[in-house]
């Protein structure tokens, strides 16, 4: 296991960042080939050793941008005086080499100057994404990070649909993006877009292999997990029972309670395996309180 836990550099909603510490403890020492069918901004595995990485998530343009990070991940000076050209270009505030906010927009916008500042640049470069002017990666990975909480989110037309947030790309997101580079230069990683019962499917399992998955949950109100439903959980869990059968190592983060919600498809399921309560960081982003939630780690080992 890594000591130093890194956070991805796409900072997604959702993320296992801040749970890490208590989930790579209980995860196995030795690990072979590492799947994840639900990769996501892809903190989890920025923090795997691994012989091979096999990494899926059904989203396209979320694997487009980790593709586009993984394959220039030799150049990483270069990636960063691009973002900091196309941030003088449209105007966008880049506290990872200069403050340009001016002084009197932070005096009269205490709290959201970032967006103030930052709101025609990015319409701008999302006018390029959803015009079809532009696909550069490059581009939808600014958009995610000057965007309203970090997401990437498209609507039924195909057309990023997001509002400028109140961020900043600064030197957190330099620091991210230097160490997401670092760690993926020498290992040998494999990106797929496909629903995750075919991409677990879609591979043979070799002894020391470990699946990690972190789905969509059930009973969660979050915007990317509208379109799971009860069929969906089902499928997942009689997945992880195939799994098992074949002897290969799996972890499930998931949540049993939301609010005054139950997953009992996921409470009866869990009984045959190991659980694992893990505590929660994630926040209520309209009253900034933290969410009645039980969150747990399941594995078959």
């Amino acid at each position: 296991m890594i000591s130093v836990v890194k956070r991805s550099p796409l900072f997604y909603i959702g993320d296992k960042y801040k749970l890490l510490k208590q989930l790579l403890p209980l995860f196995p020492q030795n690990i072979n080939n590492f799947y994840e069918p639900f990769t996501g901004g892809g903190s989890v595995f920025l923090n795997i050793l691994a012989k091979k990485y096999i990494l899926n998530d059904l989203s396209k343009h979320l694997i487009s941008i980790h593709q586009f990070l993984n394959d220039n991940a030799n150049d990483g000076k270069k990636i960063l005086d691009n973002v900091y050209k196309i941030a003088i270009r449209y105007n966008l505030s880049r506290s990872f080499r200069e403050d340009v906010v001016p002084q009197n927009l932070k005096n009269e916008y205490k709290k959201t100057y970032y967006a103030q500042f930052n709101k025609k640049g990015y319409d701008k470069l999302r006018a390029l994404v959803n015009e079809n002017k532009e696909n550069n990666p490059l581009i939808l990975y600014l958009l995610v990070i000057y965007g309203f909480n970090r997401m990437l989110r498209f609507n039924g037309g195909g057309k990023f649909n997001l509002s400028v947030g109140n961020v900043d790309f600064n030197k957190n997101v330099e620091k991210a993006l230097l160490n997401y580079f670092s760690f993926v230069k020498d290992k040998n990683i494999v990106f797929a877009t496909i629903d995750f019962e075919d991409f677990i499917k879609s591979h043979k399992f070799t002894k020391d292999d470990f699946v990690y998955l972190d789905p969509p949950y059930l009973i969660a109100g979050a915007e990317y997990n509208k379109y799971w439903g009860e069929d969906s959980e089902k499928r997942l869990l009689n997945m992880l029972d195939l799994l098992n059968k074949k002897n290969v190592k799996f972890a499930l983060s998931n949540i049993t309670h939301y609010k005054k919600q139950k997953n009992n498809l996921l409470i009866n399921w869990k009984k045959q395996y190991n659980s694992h309560i893990v505590g929660s960081h994630y926040f209520n982003y309209h009253n900034n309180g933290k969410k009645d939630i039980k969150e747990v780690l399941i594995t078959n080992y």
